[in-house]
This record gives C-alpha cells, structure tokens and sequence, in this order.
C-alpha cells in the first residue's frame, strides 16, 4: 500500500520517516501555509532520503510556471493540487511535465463534488479526497463521512486523506479499500512538526495487517 506522510518540513524527519516506511513524502508549496517549505528547502530534504521514496510538492490556485519551477530546483517526482485546478489545467501540467505524476485532490464536502472524480482521472494519474474545510485547503485534521463513500470506485488510483490517525488508519481501509493513504496533521505535535512516535505506530499497525507496504 502506498503510505504518503504530507507537511514535512524537517530534513531529519523526513530521513526519519521514510526509513520507518514511508512510500511518499509530501511538502507544501502554498506560501499561506504553516507547512510551507521552499524548493530550496525541498531539496534539503530530498537529498537525505532514499532514491526510491516519492517526493510531492503540494500546490493550490498557482501557476505552471512556478510549479515546472519547483519541480525542476526539488527534483519533485510528483505534484498535487489542491486548489481548484481545472481540467484543462492538469491536461496543460501533464503536457509540460509528461514525467510527473499528477495527482487532483477533491475537497470532498457532499457526495455530489464525487462527480467530479471521473473527468479528474482522465488528465490526472492518482486522485486524492481530502475533507473540505472552508478556510484551510488541508491538513485541518477533519474526517471524511466514509460510509458515502464505501462505492467510490474511479478509473484511477485514489489516495485517502482527511482526519487520519495511527487510531483510526485501520478502520478506514477496511471500509474503503484506497490505493494509497495520506496523512499530515494525524502524526503531528503541530503544524510541520511531526511526531516520530506516531508515524511509528502508524507503521507498525498497518504492518500487522494484510495490507501490503
């Protein structure tokens, strides 16, 4: 299972995180953001990690061009968007970085924004349901309602994210069977500071399980 803990800003930790197992390590790239980290800073990180982990620059409402710009200082292997990124606009992303994954993060604030999930999946690589908050784009510890979602089925790989924790990670892979998860405040102390000892718990449950790391 593909295991992606979002908001690192530390470079230590990041090292830290990947070796506990760690598949992706995201990093906001959104300048509002108490998770904000510059692609300078992105590559501080990167450089300390294995070649095989994924790196994930987190954007929201920017341009193309600052995006191939990070990606090209940080050695980014995938962007995120989380804003409110058109279709045509991923079409554009994955033209100018045919190399790179995009993946389209829903805001997912009734079932109808679900809708959205199959012209998504036609111009992004992996999808992402993230909990809609109405001041903050992510990382706001809110859960999803995963019974609504027990028949969401897309074209695509889908990562879940939204109010995960080392508590509650079991429970919602039973119900919903994602492709990958995605977790940032549910392992943290506070914002961009995460918590060793949960991303270890973590870790450690998902491995006394059936799911594959």
């Amino acid at each position: 299972m593909r295991v992606k803990i979002c908001g690192i800003t530390k470079p230590d930790q990041g090292q830290a995180i990947a070796q506990l197992g760690a598949t992706a390590l995201g990093f906001i790239c959104v300048s509002s953001s108490p998770r904000y980290v510059s692609a300078v800073q992105i590559r501080s990180v990167m450089e300390r990690l294995p070649p095989d982990v994924e790196r994930i620059g987190v954007f929201a409402n920017t341009t193309l061009e600052e995006i191939y710009q990070c990606v090209a200082i940080a050695n980014l292997t995938g962007v995120q968007l989380h804003g409110g990124e058109t279709p045509e606009f991923c079409r554009q992303l994955r033209q100018l970085l045919p190399s790179v994954e995009i993946i389209k993060a829903l805001r997912v604030k009734t079932l109808e924004d679900l809708t959205q999930a199959d012209v998504y999946a036609e111009c992004a690589n992996t999808l992402l349901l993230d909990a809609y908050h109405p001041q903050m784009l992510g990382g706001t510890g809110k859960t999803l309602d995963w019974k609504n979602l027990q028949q969401f089925n897309p074209s695509c790989p889908w990562l879940l994210a939204g109010g995960l924790t080392p508590d509650n990670i079991l429970d919602a892979i039973a119900q919903l069977h994602p492709s990958g998860i995605d977790l940032s405040s549910g392992v943290e102390r506070s914002p961009g500071d995460k918590d060793l000892n949960r991303v270890a718990d973590l870790f450690e449950k998902l491995r006394g399980t059936r799911f594959k790391l």
